[in-house]
């Protein structure tokens, strides 16, 4: 794995998916109320908007409580948020950013710094581990979008970047900046994508043994029990066995 990002990867441990389902279901929440305040309540005229619908229909949100984040932000008595980036290092120097959504700068930032240091890590300065990624807009396809030369076709025709293709779908790589464009000619030939977001792709990546990746990976979960925290990303590296070792544990 190359970069644990938003809520794919997550490797959840037993008896926790309740409450790791209600936390995503409360951050998802977030975003569409911010978006939505921040621009038009109707997705089809505010991009944000869009894209957070979209991220809580691939997890399966109620469609009742997208539509009540939507018409809180209408009613005016939705929180003022501000989207912030921590970045730092966490257990065998890997490289970690952290994005959150918060309506309290102090508490978010002092929660942050005492979960790096509760588990082996050392929040850094603004931009100190960025460098080490690109910011990028990733769109997935399920299998049955199409064969991959249909869908890496189709890709190029969009303006992409990249097409990445395996027994989970097309995963599409474009320019940051033309998210929405890409995401919506690809629409016009392969149909409506399972999600469309931003991620962080690291450049280089920092290999880890497994006792190493079961430290950053409760560093990664702890800093995910936080409310405000929207997404974690690392640039660790890890083979299939270690990865699968600790899932099943």
């Amino acid at each position: 794995m190359a970069g644990h990002s938003k809520w794919a990867n997550i490797q959840h441990r037993k008896g926790k998916q309740d409450a790791i389902r209600a936390r995503l279901f409360s951050k998802l929440s977030r975003e569409i109320t911010v978006a939505a305040k921040l621009g038009d309540p109707d997705p089809d005229k505010n991009p944000r908007l869009r894209l957070a619908v979209k991220e809580a229909k691939a997890n399966s949100m109620p469609k009742d409580v997208i539509d009540r984040a939507i018409r809180k932000a209408m009613g005016g008595d939705a929180e003022s948020y501000e989207n912030i980036r921590y970045e730092g290092y966490g257990p065998g120097g890997v490289a970690v950013i952290v994005e959150a959504l918060t309506d309290n700068r102090n508490r978010t930032a002092s929660n942050v710094r005492s979960t790096f240091g509760k588990n082996g890590g050392n929040l850094g300065e603004t931009n100190s581990v960025a460098f080490q990624f690109e910011r990028k807009g990733e769109i997935h396809y399920r299998p049955e979008a199409g064969d991959p030369d249909r869908v890496m076709e189709a890709a190029i025709e969009a303006g992409a970047e990249d097409v990445h293709s395996d027994e989970g779908g097309h995963w599409i790589t474009c320019a940051e900046d033309e998210l929405g464009t890409v995401s919506a000619a690809l629409e016009s030939s392969l149909g409506e994508s399972e999600t469309a977001r931003f991620v962080w792709r690291p450049k280089v990546t920092t290999p880890v043994d497994a006792e190493t990746y079961e430290k950053v990976m409760r560093l990664v979960e702890a800093l995910e029990e936080d409310d405000d925290v929207q997404s974690v990303t690392t640039n660790l590296e890890a083979s299939e066995e270690v990865m699968r070792a600790y899932a099943e544990s």
